[in-house]
C-alpha cells in the first residue's frame, strides 16, 4: 500500500484521547471512521449513539447455550471510541467496528491474553522504577494533561510503538491473539480502500499498542478469515457503572478514578466551547476537584476551611513542579489534601476522595433498547413498581408491608408492596441478585418483608443468562420452579419449592408442586419430613390471604399430614440418642400444628403423647419430651406427674437414661417445671440414692440440661432446693449458682468429651 489511513492510537478510557480525537476528526473530516470493536456488532452503533443513553454502558456478547460464556466492552462518555461514534453519527460519516467478531472472541482460548497482560504489566513496572511514580500517575501527567493541544495522537502512537519494542526486547514475541486481531483489522482497512474510500479519508481509532502492528503487519486473507473459530452467540447492551470501570473492581483496562476523569472530560468540553486555553481549563479543573472533595469531607461531619483549600491548591502545584509536571495530577492532589485537610493522615480524607473519584453512577438505557426480553421486562417492572431509585451501587433497604392499603385509590397502589414482593422473590429464584431478603424481615411469612437492594453490572449478566430460559421474569421463574420441583427428591424438599412458588405469586406452580407433595406423602415414613412439610403448608394456610392465595386445597393436605404424623409418631421414637433431638423437634412441630388449626383432632395427639410418655421401650428423651408437652398443655395432673417422676427417677433406672428422660422433660416450659416443687423433691431423692459411679454417669447429661436454663431460672431452682433441704433460700441459691472453678471443670471433663466451656 502506497498510502495509509490516519491511525489514532488511544488508551481505551482516556478523556484526553476523547477530546483530541474529536478535534482531529473535525480537522480531517473523514468519510469513514473505523473503531476498534467487535465487527459483528455494527448494528448496535445507533443504539450506543442514542441521545437518551446515559453512560457508562457496556456491550455484552454471550454464548447462546449454558454454561454462558461472555465478553464485555465497557464505554464511558469520555471513551475515545464513544467520541468517534458520536462524531461520525453527528457529521454523517460512515462508522464501523473493525476488530474480530465477538463470536470469534468467545470461541478463542484466553491463555494468550493473560500472557500478554503479564508482559505489559512487567514493562509498566520497569517504567515505575524509572519515573519514580505509579504508571497511572505518570500516564495522567504525560498524556491526560495534554488536553486539546494537538499532541496526544503523536505521543500516544509513539508510546505504543515503544511499548511493542520494549516487549520484544524482553525476548517475547507478540501473542497469537494480538497478531490475529491486527491482521483482521488490517483486512478491514484494506477492504474499505478497495471499495473506493480514499485512505486519507479514513481514520482508524485503536489501542496505541496496535498502531505499529497495523502499520507493519500483513492483512489476513479471506481463507484465514473464513477459518476463524466461531461460537453461536448473542449480544446486548447493558448499563454499567463507574465502579466497574475502575481498576478497583478488578477491571484490567480500568481507571483508578473514573469519576475524576469524567470531571476532567467535562471541564475540557466546556472550556473549549468558551475558548479557554489548556492551562486555564486545567486550573479550573484542579480547583473544582478540590472543592468537590471538600464538600464530601464536610458531608461526613468534618470541618474544612476556605483557607485550607487555598493552601491545598498551592501545595498541589508545588508538588507537581517538584515532580516535573505543569499541573497537579491525582497523586499531587491526594498528597496536598493529606497535608492540609487530613493533617498528615491520608485515612482522614480517603472517604471523601474515594467518593469523588468513583461516584456511584449507573448508566441508563431507554426502554426497549436492551436486546433480551428479560432485560426489558426487568426495566419495566422497576418502573411499574417504583423501584428505580434502588437501581444504584449504594446498598438501600426496601421495606414492604404486604397488607392491603385501604386508603389507596387503585388496586395497583393498594397491593404495590405485595407485587414488589412477588417480583423480588422471582428474581431470587432465577438467580438475579438485585435484592436479598433479610433474615429478620420475613418471620413466618407474615405481613412484613425487608430487602437489601444493590444494583451491580453482574445483575445485568444474570438477567441475560436467565433469558435463555424464557421471555419474562415471571416465565423464567415458573420454568425454574418446575425444574426444582422435578429435581426434588423428598416431600419436605418439594414443599420448600411450593413455598417459593407461593412467595412468587405463581398459583399454577404451587399446584404443580403440591401434586408432587401429595404423591410423596404416601411414600415417606420419616416423621421429621412429614412434620416439616406440614409446618410449611400450615404457614401458607395461615398467611395465604396476605398474598391473595386460595388455601382451600391445602387444608385437607395439612390434615392428612397431621394424621399421618400421629400414626408414625410413636414408632419414630424407637430411635437412638443421636436422632432423638430431631424426633422431639418433629413432635413439637406437630403439637404446634394442632394448636394453630383447631379443626385438627387434639385428642388423637394427646393419646399418642400419653403412650410415648409411659412406654419404657422408647427413647427416654422422647418420653420425657412428650410429658413436657402434656404439662405445657395442662393435660398432666400433679398425681400423674409425681407417679411418672418416681418411676423414671427410681433406683432401678440406669442413671444416664434417667438423666436423658429429665432432659426431655426440661426442654419445654421451664416455668411449669420450676413451679412444681414435687419435681425437685423427686430429683433430689433420686440423686441422693446414687453412688459415686452412678452420679458421675448422670452428671454429664444433667449439667447439659441445666445449661439451657437462664441464670434467674437457676436461682429459682436453687431456692426450691433450699426449701427442700431446710436451708436459707438466698444462701443456697448463692452457693449453687457460683461460677464453677477450673479444678471442678477438669474433674467433670474427665467424665466425658462434653465441652463445658460452651455452657
Amino acid at each position: 500500500m502506497t498510502q495509509s489511513p490516519f491511525y489514532f492510537g488511544v488508551r481505551h478510557l482516556s478523556p484526553a484521547a476523547g477530546i483530541e480525537l474529536r478535534s482531529f476528526l473535525e480537522e480531517k473530516k473523514p468519510e469513514l471512521v473505523l473503531v476498534e470493536g467487535p465487527s459483528d456488532l455494527n448494528y448496535m452503533i445507533d443504539s450506543i449513539c442514542d441521545p437518551k443513553v446515559r453512560f457508562p454502558i457496556a456491550v455484552m456478547a454471550y454464548t447462546e447455550k449454558a454454561p454462558v460464556r461472555s465478553i464485555l466492552y465497557p464505554f464511558a462518555e469520555y471513551s475515545p471510541e464513544v467520541q468517534a461514534l458520536l462524531w461520525a453519527k453527528k457529521n454523517g460519516s460512515k462508522v464501523e467496528f473493525m476488530d474480530l467478531p465477538s463470536s470469534v472472541f468467545l470461541a478463542m482460548p484466553s491463555g494468550d491474553e493473560k500472557e500478554s497482560e503479564g508482559t505489559t504489566e512487567s514493562v509498566y513496572k520497569r517504567m515505575e522504577v524509572a519515573t519514580g511514580e505509579s504508571h497511572e500517575s505518570w500516564w495522567e501527567r504525560t498524556f491526560e494533561q495534554l488536553g486539546n493541544t494537538g499532541k496526544y495522537r503523536e505521543a500516544a502512537n509513539a508510546f505504543g510503538r515503544e511499548l511493542r519494542k520494549a516487549e520484544k526486547s524482553q525476548g517475547r514475541r507478540d501473542t497469537a491473539e494480538t497478531l490475529v486481531r491486527e491482521a483482521f483489522m488490517k483486512k478491514k482497512i484494506e477492504a474499505a480502500i478497495k471499495s473506493g474510500t480514499p485512505p486519507e479519508k479514513i481514520v482508524c481509532v485503536c489501542g496505541a499498542f496496535h498502531v505499529g502492528g497495523l502499520e507493519e503487519n500483513e492483512a489476513m486473507t479471506d481463507e484465514e478469515a473464513e477459518n476463524l473459530p466461531k461460537a453461536n452467540s448473542f449480544a446486548t447492551l447493558m448499563p454499567y457503572s463507574f465502579f466497574r470501570l475502575s481498576s478497583m473492581s478488578g477491571y484490567g483496562a480500568g481507571n483508578e478514578s473514573p469519576s475524576y476523569y469524567q470531571m476532567m472530560f467535562d471541564a475540557f468540553t466546556k472550556g473549549i466551547k468558551k475558548g479557554e486555553s489548556n492551562d486555564e481549563i486545567m486550573k479550573g479543573f484542579v480547583t473544582a476537584y478540590i472543592v468537590e472533595c471538600a464538600k464530601e469531607h464536610r458531608n461526613a461531619g468534618n470541618i474544612v476551611s476556605a483557607a485550607s483549600l487555598i493552601e491545598t491548591e498551592r501545595l498541589a502545584y508545588a508538588l507537581s513542579a517538584i515532580r516535573g509536571g505543569r499541573h497537579p495530577n491525582i497523586e499531587d492532589l491526594d498528597d496536598a489534601m493529606t497535608a492540609t485537610i487530613g493533617h498528615g493522615d491520608f485515612s482522614k480524607i480517603v472517604y471523601a476522595t474515594t467518593k469523588v473519584k468513583i461516584r456511584p453512577v449507573v448508566g441508563y438505557l431507554p426502554q426497549g433498547m436492551s436486546k433480551t426480553a428479560v432485560q426489558d421486562d426487568f426495566n419495566r417492572q422497576l418502573e411499574k413498581l417504583k423501584l428505580e431509585k434502588h437501581r444504584s451501587e449504594v446498598v438501600s433497604e426496601i421495606e414492604l408491608d404486604l397488607r392491603e392499603k385501604l386508603s389507596a385509590q387503585s388496586d395497583e397502589a393498594a397491593f404495590r408492596d405485595l407485587y414488589r414482593s412477588f417480583f423480588l422473590n422471582r428474581l431470587s429464584v432465577i438467580g438475579v441478585n438485585f435484592a436479598r431478603i433479610k433474615e429478620s424481615g420475613q418471620s413466618n411469612m407474615n405481613w412484613k418483608e425487608v430487602w437489601s437492594a444493590q444494583w451491580l453490572p453482574e445483575v445485568e449478566i444474570e438477567l441475560v443468562e436467565a433469558s435463555l430460559m424464557g421471555d419474562s421474569i415471571k416465565g423464567v421463574c415458573a420454568s425454574r420452579l418446575k425444574e426444582m420441583t422435578d429435581e426434588a427428591q423428598s416431600m419436605d424438599g418439594t414443599a420448600e419449592v411450593f413455598g417459593k412458588a407461593f412467595q412468587c405469586g405463581l398459583p399454577d406452580m404451587c399446584a404443580y408442586a403440591l401434586k408432587k407433595v401429595q404423591a410423596l406423602s404416601t411414600e415417606d415414613n420419616a416423621l421429621f419430613q412429614t412434620a416439616s412439610t406440614a409446618d410449611r403448608l400450615s404457614t401458607i394456610v395461615r398467611y395465604g390471604t396476605l398474598r391473595k392465595f386460595d388455601t382451600e386445597t391445602l387444608e385437607p393436605m395439612v390434615e392428612k399430614l397431621y394424621l399421618r404424623s400421629i400414626l408414625i409418631m410413636k414408632e419414630a421414637c424407637r430411635c437412638d440418642d443421636e436422632n432423638a433431638r430431631k424426633i422431639c423437634s418433629a413432635i413439637d412441630s406437630i403439637s404446634k400444628l394442632q394448636l394453630n388449626h383447631s379443626s385438627l383432632d387434639e385428642q388423637l395427639l394427646l393419646d399418642t403423647l400419653y403412650q410415648i410418655a409411659e412406654d419404657d421401650s422408647l427413647n427416654c428423651r422422647c418420653s420425657g419430651f412428650s410429658m413436657s408437652l402434656l404439662l405445657e398443655r395442662g393435660k398432666c395432673g400433679n398425681d400423674k406427674l409425681s407417679a411418672e417422676i418416681s418411676r423414671r427417677l427410681s433406683k432401678g433406672t440406669p442413671p444416664d437414661l434417667a438423666a436423658l428422660w429429665f432432659e426431655g422433660l426440661s426442654e419445654k416450659n421451664h416455668f411449669a417445671l420450676i413451679a412444681r416443687i414435687q419435681i425437685w423433691e423427686e430429683l433430689n431423692k433420686y440423686i441422693d440414692s446414687l453412688d459415686n459411679d452412678e452420679f458421675d454417669r448422670s452428671l454429664v447429661v444433667l449439667r447439659r440440661t441445666f445449661a439451657e436454663f437462664s441464670q434467674n431460672e437457676k436461682c429459682e431452682i436453687a431456692e426450691n432446693l433450699g426449701e427442700i433441704w431446710g436451708t436459707d433460700k438466698g444462701s443456697t441459691a448463692e452457693v449453687l449458682t457460683q461460677t464453677i472453678t477450673e479444678a471442678d471443670k477438669k474433674k467433670i471433663g474427665e467424665l466425658s468429651d462434653f465441652d463445658f466451656d460452651d455452657i
